[in-house]
């Protein structure tokens, strides 16, 4: 049994991060506040958005069907952006975060209108970070977290859904699916039938796509997470832009720069950018 201290465990957002940007990979999955502790992260408005439709939509598969709409999606939706308000979701202003909020807002009632899968039976995974040996002889597990399994059941199995609040459609050559497919054929018992994205501000309905090839899957991820063991094992990370959009706000923070506003779920530091802009009719500084 590998030694759980030697473990590399990989992700969908872990392996991204390091294909794009070995310094952001070694920012956000390695490097500890030496005061705090705990791992650093910098809040946008972008990411408050994603956070909060997330929560509103992904709380309701603990809840059986047929009493999952008993309270209306906006009041949740207001629950979820609370924990986001402010500063706390690095909104530069008073407009900015209405901006967001109201996009938000109009996602959750398309759903509340058009809920489809959602209003149908869904099978919720046990564990909050489902995962497995992707190689146990060399001590690697991949997790992730599924946003939505619907059931389907005249052929007892899955359906995977995962909901997107960006307006661009994901790269075709994107690991995510992929791995959410191999979580769920790994973690739970039933056959995985379908793989869809949701877009929820542009579609009223999931937007099916091709299940992968679990083979060459398995293969591309083993192949990535062996690049990540080796960077780690040489303790080498490196931008290939000597500062690109990925790591610079990070580096920031490093620098002293940002405002700690409070910690995630996960207990990461969560920070926020210097900007001077007018948020009500204080004078302070918030991430644009």
């Amino acid at each position: 049994m590998p030694n759980p201290a030697d473990t590399l465990w990989v992700s969908h957002s872990s392996i991204s991060d390091f294909a794009s940007c070995p310094r952001a990979y070694y920012l956000k999955n390695i490097y500890r506040d030496p005061k705090t502790g705990h791992k650093i992260k910098v809040m946008s408005p972008a990411l408050a958005l994603g956070q909060a439709v997330h929560d509103t939509l992904e709380s309701l598969s603990t809840i059986p069907a047929t009493s999952r709409f008993a309270t209306p999606l906006l009041t949740r939706f207001e629950a979820s952006w609370e924990k986001i308000s402010g500063k706390k979701g690095g909104f530069s202003s008073q407009d900015d975060e209405y901006r967001f909020r109201r996009r938000g807002e109009a996602m959750i009632s398309q759903v509340q209108a058009n809920p489809g899968p959602i209003s149908l039976p869904a099978v919720k995974l046990q564990d909050d970070l489902p995962s497995f040996w992707l190689s146990e002889s060399e001590s690697i597990k991949l997790c992730g977290k599924i946003d939505w399994l619907e059931y389907i059941p005249a052929t007892n199995s899955v359906r995977i859904i995962d909901f997107k609040t960006s307006k661009s459609p994901e790269p075709s050559d994107s690991l995510q699916l992929p791995i959410y497919y191999l979580l769920a054929l790994k973690v739970q018992e039933r056959a995985v039938s379908a793989l869809a994205y949701w877009y929820l501000e542009i579609s009223p309905t999931p937007q099916d796509q091709p299940l992968p090839d679990l083979a060459t899957s398995t293969e591309t991820l083993l192949k990535l997470a062996r690049k990540i063991k080796l960077a780690r094992q040489m303790e080498r990370f490196v931008c290939p832009s000597s500062g690109c959009f990925k790591c610079r706000e990070l580096e920031r923070v490093l620098k002293g720069e940002g405002e700690l506003v409070g910690t995630d779920d996960y207990g990461a530091d969560v920070y926020i950018l210097p900007s001077k802009v007018n948020y009500g009719s204080v004078q302070t500084s918030y991430i644009i």
